[in-house]
């Protein structure tokens, strides 16, 4: 178990909490995301992780939906008084629908597929590890704020829940807001990829972000034909 941060502790590494009863899948994903740079500790409820939380005040906290003592719903709800960390969801195909719909209008962060998939999971322990410099970051370009420590987005004040994906397309237009950004950007930005995935993906998600942000005429996300997209400020 990683030793709890002291107060003026500086870390090098990004940390994770994982709270999951199945010992074996926490220590196999354990030994995975360490061998890729990544601090993790693990505890099997609900209630542990709470204090852990509270302790070792970790990059991001992954929970699974079946989370006992303290279910998840409860313990986002708990941990949301303490501070503002990203927590993701793993849930099992085919299950825990309920369950994750509930702990994201509770304030998770994502859900993720379970057993657990480094390559998913890396990206963002590692970009919450990079924002969290000891000050919320919070955009705001019109009536759309987004908090980046946080994972919340508000439009005219009200909290607008966005899956994951489009949550960091939003952010990486509006901190590139008045200019245009090619798809191969977004894709390497945003997916992380270099593979010339389809632009239909980005279309589609662009598509959904307009819809949640109330864009219904296109006028605050651009599209830039031929070339990618722009979120215009004024």
């Amino acid at each position: 178990m990683t030793a709890p941060a002291v107060e003026g502790d500086t870390r090098t590494a990004p940390m994770l909490l994982v709270a999951d009863p199945d010992a074996g899948l926490v220590r196999q994903l354990s030994a995975a995301m360490q061998a890729a740079g990544v601090d993790v500790t693990g505890v099997p409820d609900g209630a542990q992780a709470l204090l852990q939380a509270g302790a070792l005040r970790p990059d991001a906290v992954l929970i699974c939906a079946s989370l006992p003592i303290v279910g998840p719903v409860d313990f986002v709800r708990a941990v949301r008084l303490m501070r503002a960390v990203p927590v993701l969801l793993g849930i099992d195909f085919g299950s825990d629908a309920e369950q994750a719909l509930q702990a994201l209008e509770a304030g998770a962060t994502a859900c993720v597929a379970r057993p657990y998939r480094v390559p998913e999971l890396l990206p963002l322990v590692q970009a919450a590890f990079r924002r969290q410099d000891g000050h919320r970051t919070v955009l705001t370009i019109g009536d759309v704020e987004l908090d980046v420590t946080a994972y919340q987005v508000r439009v005219g004040g009200r909290v607008v829940h966005l899956p994951l994906r489009e949550f960091e397309l939003l952010h990486y237009l509006m901190r590139n807001a008045d200019r245009t950004v090619t798809r191969e950007q977004i894709m390497r930005n945003v997916w992380h990829s270099n593979d010339g995935m389809s632009t239909n993906t980005i279309a589609v998600h662009v598509k959904r972000l307009r819809a949640r942000l109330g864009d219904v005429e296109d006028t605050m996300i651009q599209t830039v034909r031929g070339v990618g997209y722009r979120l215009v400020s004024g």
